[in-house]
């Protein structure tokens, strides 16, 4: 049977967590198993609902968290962390994250502790949007322009046999895969 492989002291590991719950075992890391670094980058975004447009935050990496630590001294720590399901591993490998690596995705987010990196949508003239709001609403459509500094675009829609530019708020479209269809339930 061949020896385990040494891995070093301290490093970063890849730490998997309960859904949508890994700001809080990042919170907990810190505080029950005492860990200096743990990096949780999240990001904001707006997405269309059948309630209009809402704000989410969600972690960059769903389910997961990167922490600093020593496997042989802080393992059992780690895992009994609430909102921790365990640590990252292969069979008996628990595979270490690059220094290197960290330190980009660190440059990428804001390193204060509630900041949070914004996606803003892009949509450019020639796209296909939906519209979500008003009459027209769920209406597939091509974006003909962008208007400047009022947060506006004009869409081709055909209007009585006839098309017809309209304009509309930025905020009323989507692109068409990022509409959620929530199921009302009586």
């Amino acid at each position: 049977m061949p020896e385990p492989v040494e891995q070093p002291e301290n490093g970063w590991y890849c730490v998997r967590t309960k859904p949508k719950s890994e700001y809080l075992a990042a919170r907990h890391l810190q505080g029950f198993a005492n860990l200096d670094e743990v990096f949780c980058p999240r990001i904001r975004f707006e997405k269309s609902t059948q309630r209009g447009k809402v704000w989410f935050v969600e972690a960059l990496f769903p389910g997961y968290l990167f922490a600093k630590f020593s496997l042989t001294q802080e393992l059992r720590a780690v895992n009994a962390t609430t909102s921790v399901t365990g640590v990252l591993r292969f069979a008996d490998h628990y595979p270490q994250i690059s220094d290197v690596y960290i330190h980009e995705l660190k440059q990428e987010f804001p390193e204060k502790e509630n900041e949070i990196r914004v996606i803003e949508p892009n949509i450019s003239e020639g796209d296909d949007v939906v519209l979500t709001e008003g009459p027209m609403a769920g209406l597939k459509t091509i974006v003909t322009q962008l208007v400047c500094g009022q947060n506006r675009i004009k869409v081709l829609l055909e209007w009585l046999g006839q098309e017809r530019e309209a304009e509309v708020s930025l905020k009323s479209v989507t692109r068409p895969g990022e509409i959620r269809h929530g199921i009302r339930r009586l």
